[in-house]
């Protein structure tokens, strides 16, 4: 069963922890409020941790090692910075994901290494689940602040795009597919390029285009969240 860790917030980490059980994972939530521990226990299947998630021994107690999934949810940038470095670091979870309140940040956490680096801009938990579901069928890397994403999917046998030519795919006008890896060569596709399976093709993509990219090439339907708040 995979494992994913929820540290800081509260109505944030109800709505992921919602998802997250759903979709099979083992949760627990850290979380440095009592009270706000008190209301998170009311939810079925989710453990809790009172305490403070910039601190080891906290997280030791959520036995956040080798965790699949570890996501910060609290409201200081620094704090979020501490919590995914730690994770990924010293106790080497598979994946880090992080909201930031100031834009300006985002390269910054990109670079160091956290895999997802969201800005808590509105619908921020629909965002995390999305990227969630997005990155089990394909990789996201931010550029530009974020605001525009490389896109790597790997074509699969059973993919909807599987056979077609580039022209018959559909892609917004404003998405480009950069370069197709294909075996042991790479190259930029035109129009009439088919699309093989096994293919891995890289997109360039503005933010918020990746969840209709993603449903076209793979078919998927990606899951929202109902209900945000701060």
């Amino acid at each position: 069963m995979k494992r994913a860790l929820l540290i800081g917030g509260l109505r944030k980490a109800q709505l992921l922890a919602h998802f997250l059980i759903g979709k099979g994972y083992s949760v627990t939530a850290v979380n440095l409020s009592y009270q706000d521990c008190l209301k998170l226990t009311e939810m079925d299947h989710l453990l809790v941790v009172n305490g403070d998630g910039t601190k080891p021994c906290v997280l030791q107690q959520a036995s956040v090692a080798d965790v699949d999934l570890a996501i910060a949810l609290t409201p200081k940038d620094e704090d979020n910075l501490v919590i995914c470095e730690l994770c990924k670091r010293v106790f080497r979870a598979k994946k880090t994901v992080t909201i930031v309140n100031d834009p300006s940040q985002i390269t910054f956490f990109t670079k160091i290494g956290i895999d997802s680096v969201i800005c808590s801009d509105g619908a921020v938990t629909d965002r995390i689940i999305k990227q969630i579901a997005i990155n089990d069928l394909a990789t996201l890397i931010p550029v530009i602040d974020g605001r525009i994403n490389v896109v790597k999917v790997d074509v699969l046998p059973d993919s909807p795009i599987t056979g077609k030519k580039l022209w018959e795919i559909g892609l917004p006008q404003e998405v480009m597919i950069s370069c197709i890896l294909r075996a042991d060569e790479n190259f930029i596709p035109r129009g009439d390029t088919r699309i093989l399976a096994g293919d891995i093709l890289l997109l360039i993509a503005s933010n918020y285009q990746e969840v209709e990219i993603i449903k076209i090439l793979t078919g998927a339907a990606l899951p929202s969240a109902r209900g945000e708040s701060i």
